[in-house]
């Protein structure tokens, strides 16, 4: 026995050596034979990541394929989320809602670092605690409490605009980068100093304006370079970008259908995130228990005394309910969720069958006159612009960076012919590049317009309550009926203003392998 286990202890040593230093011989080029990761052989470097990191806060969910829009009674008769059948990417998504505690960190940072010199961050973050107030409603406590007391902190926060929550995403993505190279010993410390256009962005590290307290960089295998280099993109160190999710993510995650698939097949269509009924009969000890927060009826939002239906007038605490299948709170019911898409009623029919998304509006980073990356601003922050139509003269996929509008609809309700385009833009705007040919006007395949022009079918406050500026709104929310509680359901916000029943949650991609 002694001697078996003495074996045992060194196999398992020789196997813990292989798996921390690698094969001895040297990993080789299929394309060229030369050795990677060998300063004799041009220093070439391979990451050895072979699966991105889970973030944070995250769950991972599985993509695939499922019926998009809304597939019960439409009782309102909107019909602006018809049944497509669409496949989506698997990606990460936030476990629960921001909560006040979350905003409130992402707020103390803001004014540790920007607040002396530029106050005007901080208070651009703010969420708007008034949306709480009605004319005819004793809510004052709500203003004056739902946010900073720690007695919610666990709750969503509410009064944050789909642009405040899209620049969460943002400082999210910088602060999760900023403690990988901490822990992976890049970074000595977090920097206490960090203040004006001295903060750690991911941006600005990659574009090399970042050093920081320096711990050890990695080594360089360059046989021309100095020893030692910054983290790159390519070593798999950093995460991609927290961001919101896109209405077919949020959709097919609140389903979550992997709970009642079974080798390709749909056991039981949902209504709601879960089988059956708003309330629980999967488990004798939970029956008739609630599985969302939502109002019930006229005058019931939380139920009756010593019995409480779904406990909480307003909002609830954001792991309080049974999650779905993949391990989500509140995909129904609480609040209602800022998703990125700009908001049209036929996008369900229009977009891609493969990540179906509208809103895309295509950027770069600002150059210099020497084609290098522009100086960061005085917030720290590498600058961006749109992309113009010059520089994308020979690709086939698009042209503009503007996109919001394509297939929309509304160019077509302008148009009596092309002769009436080329007539609606002066001689001004012809010089910017906001010209059209004539194929582009007629629909050509393979073409689309080059200057993203809302009018005449989406002029705000005159022909329609929509414009680009108007994003979507998913999921029921603690002030909806029933109805709302289905993922196919959507509606519509402009995305500067807030409410007391819209909430958010982030998500990121995944990289590399679609399962996990």
């Amino acid at each position: 026995m002694k001697i078996a286990s003495s074996v045992t202890k060194v196999f398992f040593s020789l196997s813990m050596v292989v798996l921390l230093f690698g094969c001895s011989s040297k990993k080789t080029s299929n394309t060229t034979g030369w050795n990677y990761d060998d300063p004799d052989w041009g220093g070439f470097e391979s990451a050895h990541v072979t699966e991105q990191e889970t973030p944070p806060g995250m769950v991972f969910i599985e993509g695939g394929a499922f019926v998009m829009g809304t597939t019960t009674d439409n009782v309102r008769y909107e019909w602006h989320n018809q049944p497509k059948r669409v496949t989506v990417s698997s990606f990460y998504m936030d476990e629960c809602e921001v909560t006040n505690l979350d905003y409130r960190e992402y707020l103390y940072w803001l004014n540790r670092v920007y607040g002396n010199d530029y106050p005007e961050v901080y208070q651009r973050a703010l969420p708007d605690t008034l949306v709480w107030r009605s004319k005819l409603g004793y809510n004052e406590p709500m203003v004056d409490y739902y946010f900073r007391h720690p007695s919610w902190s666990d709750y969503p926060v509410v009064g944050v605009s789909w642009v405040q929550a899209s620049e969460y995403c943002n400082w999210r993505t910088d602060r999760v980068n900023e403690k990988i190279l901490v822990d992976n010993g890049i970074l000595e410390m977090v920097d206490p100093d960090q203040q004006g256009d001295n903060v750690f962005t991911t941006d600005a590290y990659l574009a090399g304006q970042y050093e920081g307290y320096v711990k050890e960089d990695l080594p360089d295998l360059n046989p021309n370079s100095e020893g030692y280099r910054k983290v790159k993109m390519e070593d798999g160190i950093l995460l991609p970008r927290f961001r919101l999710p896109t209405e077919a993510e949020w959709e097919y995650a609140a389903l979550s259908l992997v709970g009642n698939t079974v080798d390709e097949r749909i056991v039981e269509r949902r209504i709601y995130p879960w089988n059956g009924h708003i309330v629980r009969t999967a488990e004798k000890k939970y029956y008739g228990q609630m599985l969302a927060n939502f109002k019930r009826s006229r005058g019931d939002a939380m139920g009756v005394a010593s019995a409480l239906n779904d406990h909480w007038e307003y909002t609830a605490p954001v792991m309080f309910y049974f999650p779905n299948d993949y391990g989500l709170y509140n995909m129904a019911g609480n609040v209602s969720e800022w998703v990125m898409d700009v908001y049209r009623a036929n996008t369900g029919l229009d977009a891609d069958d493969i990540n179906p998304f509208r809103g895309n509006v295509y950027m770069t980073k600002v150059t210099d006159s020497d084609g290098l990356i522009a100086e960061k601003d005085s917030l720290g922050r590498i600058s961006y612009r749109a992309v113009t139509v010059e520089e994308n003269i020979n690709r086939l996929n698009y042209r503009q960076s503007d996109n919001i509008n394509y297939l929309d609809g509304d160019l077509a309700s302008q148009l009596g012919s092309a002769e009436t385009w080329k007539m609606s833009y002066n001689e001004e705007e012809e010089d910017e590049g906001f010209t059209e040919s004539e194929e582009d006007l007629e629909g050509g395949e393979g073409t689309q317009q080059t200057k993203s022009a809302t009018g005449t079918m989406y002029e705000y406050e005159k022909t329609s309550m929509v414009d680009d500026k108007v994003r979507v709104v998913k999921g029921g929310s603690w002030k909806d009926r029933a109805f709302y509680l289905s993922p196919g359901q959507r509606r519509y916000l402009d995305q500067t203003r807030s409410t007391d029943w819209i909430g958010f949650r982030c998500a990121m991609d995944r990289a590399g392998s679609r399962e996990q």
